[in-house]
């Protein structure tokens, strides 16, 4: 009888061991492990500044490109240069401004980037050095304006010789524009030279700040604060610049 019951119990425990025991599963599972999914890597967006040229047009010494890319349009402007509708071009990174409005186009971009021109090509070089080679490409103008009077009046090249002592100070300098760059981030940005400083050592030309708009000639006094390595982003960085100037009537 012994025997019988135990034999009984036994059979049992074959019979229901791997239900009665096992853990539960889930529908559509396997109990065993699986290796998890190849994880697919993440898509990198393309944010480089190329593509084709759709629309351009050129004012205010600057060159305003409409370019297309992967269906989505990106206005840039640069200073002037040739670009034509149809061109592949590619643009160093730059400075992006939402609802700028140009004066001389009478125009208003809901986006656009003033980049400091076109690449030509996998090894050209940066910005800087463009400016670099393209300065020692055109002839320099002999300038020699008249340093401005009075107990806060500098030269140029005075300014970034003291400009550690002169940082967010007030003070007046004179000079002729060679060049200006029309309501760019709420201002116009006014470049300077009176003849003082040296091209090689970078301190010859001051870039100034201003509601104000001098022409390309003028020769103008400018009072207003002095900044010391103002760097605006986006490669934009100056070791000295004049901000909130006004010129001196």
């Amino acid at each position: 009888m012994k025997r019988a019951l135990f034999a009984f119990v036994v059979s049992l425990v074959v019979i229901t061991g791997s239900t009665a025991f096992a853990a539960p599963k889930t529908e559509g599972t396997s109990s065993a492990p699986q290796a998890p999914p190849p994880v697919k890597a993440a898509a990198q967006e393309d944010t480089s500044l190329s593509g084709k040229v759709v629309e351009t047009m050129n004012s205010g010494g600057y060159t305003y490109v409409s370019i297309e890319k992967n269906g989505k349009k990106t206005w840039v402007a640069v200073p002037q240069t040739e670009i034509k509708v149809g061109q592949q071009v590619s643009f160093y990174p730059g400075q992006e401004m939402g609802s700028f409005k140009s004066k001389t186009l009478n125009k208003t971009f809901d986006n656009i980037i003033f980049s400091t021109g076109v690449v030509s090509d996998s090894k050209a070089p940066g910005p800087q050095q463009g400016a670099k080679k393209a300065a020692a490409a055109v002839p320099i103008e002999k300038i020699k304006v008249e340093k401005a009077t009075g107990p806060n009046a500098f030269t140029v090249s005075e300014i970034y010789d003291k400009l550690t002592a002169l940082n967010q100070k007030t003070v007046v300098v004179r000079g002729k524009v060679v060049k200006v760059s029309e309501s760019i981030m709420g201002k116009n940005w006014i470049h300077i030279q009176d003849g003082s400083g040296d091209v090689a050592m970078g301190n010859n030309k001051l870039v100034v700040t201003s509601q104000d708009l001098p022409a390309v000639g003028d020769v103008v006094t400018m009072k207003g604060t002095v900044y010391k390595d103002k760097d605006f982003g986006s490669g934009y960085r100056y070791t000295a610049i004049m901000e909130q100037a006004t010129i001196q009537r």
